[in-house]
């Protein structure tokens, strides 16, 4: 499985998601990808996924299709999105 979180540095969220992300690199010993909607590598995911919300975290299987997408300020819960990153 592969989590993505989709989002900018430098907004009014960006806060909240750099303190999500440290709280569940310490609860959990890893973290989601983290990516730029700027970088080409981020526009693609966009698209493909049909993200246009920031932040945004992408569960995905291993054959890239969506599993499970979260959109907006409100952060999911830890648990949540762990559930998408232990191997299955």
């Amino acid at each position: 499985m592969r989590v993505v979180i989709i989002w900018r540095d430098n907004t009014d969220y960006a806060r909240g998601v750099i303190s999500w992300l440290h709280d569940f690199e310490m609860r959990g010993g890893r973290v989601p990808e983290s990516i730029s909607p700027d970088e080409p590598a981020g526009e693609s995911l966009c698209k493909t996924y049909d993200v246009v919300e920031y932040p945004t975290i992408l569960a995905l299987d291993n054959m890239g299709r969506l599993q499970k997408m979260w959109r907006g300020k409100a952060m999911p819960m830890i648990d949540d999105v762990m559930y998408y990153l232990i191997e299955q």
